[in-house]
């Protein structure tokens, strides 16, 4: 709430007799007024449910001829008027006169008593609440209520008062809550009533409680104010659809109200309609071209739609108009980081922690950004701060705690293994089990009788970023070519942010996984791993998953298959929700009518369907609500929803035994509440058995690769090897083998296989593709083999790449790979000689 939003006062009534007060605060039209809090005492709550509410009488300056009510901050939070010292009170005569001023004007609610001194005690106790006196206005209204028991008004200024010593004390809430629950009992239409007690149960906790005696206050007396105030609710409960028709009711209401759209844009940002959201922000903007929060909000909705150049447009113009806000430079820092500039996002967590020292988000963010670029040691100082800010019992443990301990491990682990080979050792194996399953997981850390991983260690420094022109230019050339490979592989889909340190690695990886194939090629009979062992499909997708590990070490990319025994046996899920409760996952909005209608056939065509006109019924249904009420109505589903599976059919089965075996795909389920939440979502179950035929599948197709190589020269089918490699893929997407990146690991496979082949692939992804989404949802390989060639664009390979260094040897351990992704290489490869 700003409190400069309070009117100045005429230049003539500066030196007029003011309240020592360091600090006034909008109240809303709780008091009709500014509320004003003592320069000693903090504002323990507020009883504006409206966050950002002002009044009207505020935001217009009508208050500005009672000297010293309105005042307005200067640039180091005083005042601008003559206050006098924190520790002198205002004589009574001096509030009294308040309390007549803001009588005459209207500003005391519910006076109407019909003898202007009962008004005037009703206005002093106001006034005595709203100067840091509560205890005293306390005292004045219950000795008032002795004589008057019948004045609502005095029930309603001392309930206020115990709201004003704050709420977090239980006796205070309890006061105030009788007090205004005695106003109810005294007139039972009174809506204000209502819409107060309501102001007290939603900081205590009771906000189902405040809903409903907001909604009665609406049904007596529906005003702009009341939508708000409730719309703000539901927000706050994470009811975004009831949150936006409320706000939308109250601009009806009353059209002039930033506040309320902006909230408004805030409710369809959290529904995942962003691009509305987007609308909704600019027209806030549009009216208020310095509204920081909505350009800042603004911002937001484009990072979420992987808009990084408008994003940032938005983020620094919200800095340049408040560059003391820290959450502006947290926002921005963030947007550098996920996007793949970890330099950047450094210096904007410096400034962030500058003017808030202890701030946890910017906190972990620092020591994440240093993990990433290998100055472990500041990394991890700036974890083992977040560390030690252990949430108290009963408190809810931060997103950033929750995973700083394995960010912390990891980080030790990378350090100690920066100058060993990486082909000669293994993540998997070496970190402990319940670890990697937990982390996998994303659950807190309590993992019983670990063991650290050793400290860091001072004879193994910090990576330490060279000069790209250190680099010969064979190698130059080669990590300008892979950064152009890797933007081959970027989604253009809403909630996908483009990362240019993803595309360093996987193009780096793309590179990596050609030269390796084409070796293997060359002599398949004899070619070994460095353990010795044969050369296996999984090998090649290491080299993929080596350097997308390294990305962002926040991420566990881990192999699921490698997890202990008996997270195997019970099944790894991964998860993809495209509406929770009331919230439409943006990365899968254009999968989400695919793949509703793909779950209405299957519910007709699969389920055993109780009457003959069902099966009419749900062809109708045009939403999960329909399709839901249906099915419950039908008796077709549980109370809560329904299940279908997709089937994956089996290759090596038809070729080999002409049967059609299926394997398990994706998992659709549909349920609901009885308060209009949603659950619709997509997972696979990745157990031991659904594993090992995926695993049967792919090694029957490798093996079929290599044997067609094998034939060499004419013998050779291309376009046979170009489907059957897409078939590999195909069966590694639908497996989703890993906790973290089996999509992109997957087409960088396919990219360097292809190009070992002697195809290039020069074509993009198409805008509102998901490589991914569409292995799932295509139903089988020759039909994905054939879609992902049309648009691979596939071309003879080029001879720039044939003859270029070997990247495991340029690159052969993690701190060389992490100098690689350190490099600029926008600003490294647009220079003449270096080929974007």
């Amino acid at each position: 709430m700003d409190p400069r939003a309070c009117g100045k006062p005429e230049e003539s009534q500066k030196n007029a007799m003011a309240l020592p007060v360091t600090l006034y605060e909008p109240i809303g039209a709780v008091f009709g007024g500014c509320r004003v809090w003592a320069g000693h005492i903090p504002p323990n709550s507020y009883l504006g449910l409206g966050l950002g509410e002002v009044a009207k009488e505020c935001e217009q300056g009508s208050l500005s001829t009672i000297s010293g009510l309105c005042s307005l901050l200067g640039k180091n939070g005083a005042t601008q008027d003559t206050c006098q010292s924190d520790q002198e009170s205002p004589a009574t005569s001096m509030l009294r006169e308040y309390a007549t001023v803001l009588l005459d004007k209207g500003l005391v609610p519910l006076v109407s008593s019909g003898s202007s001194q009962l008004d005037a005690e009703i206005a002093f106790g106001i006034v005595l609440a709203n100067t840091g006196s509560p205890d005293e206005s306390i005292q004045h209204f219950s000795a008032f209520l002795k004589d008057h028991p019948d004045v609502i008004a005095a029930y309603h200024g001392r309930g206020s008062a115990y709201a004003r010593k704050g709420l977090q004390y239980k006796i205070n809430a309890e006061l105030a809550l009788a007090d205004f629950t005695k106003a109810i009992d005294l007139d039972r239409k009174l809506a204000e009533s209502y819409e107060r007690r309501a102001e007290i149960l939603s900081p205590i906790g009771r906000g189902r409680d405040a809903i409903a005696d907001l909604d009665i206050a609406i049904n007596l007396e529906p005003t702009a104010r009341r939508y708000f105030r409730r719309g703000t609710l539901n927000f706050l409960r994470e009811y975004y659809t009831s949150a936006q028709a409320d706000f939308k009711k109250s601009l009806e209401k009353d059209s002039n109200q930033p506040n309320v759209l902006h909230f408004l844009g805030l409710a369809v940002f959290h529904r995942g309609a962003l691009r509305e959201a987007a609308k909704i922000f600019e027209n806030v903007i549009k009216a208020n071209p310095e509204y920081v929060e909505a350009i800042r909000n603004l911002g937001q909705v484009y990072r979420e739609l992987g808009d990084y150049e408008k994003a940032m447009e938005q983020f620094n113009t919200a800095l340049i108009l408040d560059d003391k806000h820290v959450q502006g430079y947290q926002f921005r820092g963030s947007l550098y980081y996920h996007s793949g500039r970890p330099f950047e996002a450094l210096r904007n967590f410096k400034k962030c922690l500058a003017l808030e020292p202890h701030n946890e988000p910017c906190q972990y963010m620092t020591g994440l950004s240093n993990s990433a670029i290998g100055r472990f040691y500041q990394g991890i100082k700036a974890q083992t701060k977040v560390m030690l800010n252990e949430p108290i019992p009963g408190q809810k443990v931060s997103a950033e705690y929750q995973k700083v301990y394995y960010l912390r491990e990891y980080s030790r682990y990378t350090h100690a293994h920066l100058d060993v080979p990486a082909r000669e050792f293994s993540l998997d194996a070496d970190l402990n089990g319940d670890f990697k399953d937990r982390w996998a997981k994303n659950l807190i850390f309590t993992v019983e009788n670990y063991t650290e991983q050793p400290g860091l260690q001072p004879q193994i420094g910090d990576v330490v970023t060279p000069d790209f022109s250190s680099y010969s230019p064979e190698v130059q050339r080669m990590v300008c070519r892979a950064y152009s490979l890797g933007q081959l592989m970027q989604f253009t889909v809403d909630g996908y942010l483009p990362n240019v340190r993803v595309h360093t690695a996987m193009g780096l990886a793309a590179l990596e996984v050609m030269q390796t194939v084409q070796a293997f090629w060359k002599a398949p009979k004899t070619f070994k791993t460095l353990m010795g062992k044969k050369f296996h499909w999984r090998d090649i997708f290491d080299s993929a998953v080596k350097w997308r590990r390294l990305v962002d070490p926040e991420q566990p990319v881990l192999w699921l298959d490698l997890m202990p025994a008996k997270s195997v046996d019970a099944g790894f899920n991964n998860f993809m929700n495209m509406i929770r409760g009331q919230v439409t996952n943006i990365r899968y909005s254009g999968y989400l009518d695919t793949t509703f209608k793909l779950t209405k056939q299957m519910v007709m065509h699969y389920q055993e369907l109780p009457h003959p006109n069902l099966k009419a019924e749900i062809s109708k249904t045009q939403n999960c609500e329909e399709l839901l009420e249906v099915m419950k109505k039908s008796g077709s589903s549980t109370q809560n929803g329904f299940m279908v599976g997709t089937h994956v059919p089996s290759l090596k089965d038809k070729k080999r035994n002409n049967l059609n075996k299926n394997y398990d795909g994706l998992m659709l389920t549909l349920s609901g509440d009885t308060e209009g939440n949603i659950l619709f979502s997509m997972d696979t179950a990745t157990t031991k058995t659904r594993t090992s035929q995926y695993h049967s599948e792919m090694e029957w197709i490798w093996n079929r690769i290599t044997d067609e190589v094998k034939k060499g020269g004419n013998g050779m089918d291309v376009d046979t090897l170009v489907n059957t490699i897409l078939y590999l893929v195909y069966y590694f997407y639908n497996l989703l083998p890993l906790s973290r990146g089996s999509s992109v690991v997957a087409y960088t496979v396919a990219m360097g296989m292809l190009m070992a082949l002697g195809k290039e692939v020069t074509g993009k992804i198409p805008p509102g593709k998901m490589v991914d989404m569409e292995a799932m949802l295509i139903g089988s390989p020759e039909s994905f083999a054939n879609e992902v060639k049309d648009w691979m664009n596939l071309k003879r390979l080029s001879p720039q790449w044939t003859h270029l260094p070997k990247v495991s040897d340029t690159f052969p351990t993690f701190r060389s790979m992490i100098e690689a992704l350190n490099q600029d290489l926008q600003a490294a490869c647009s220079k003449e000689g270096n080929p974007h």
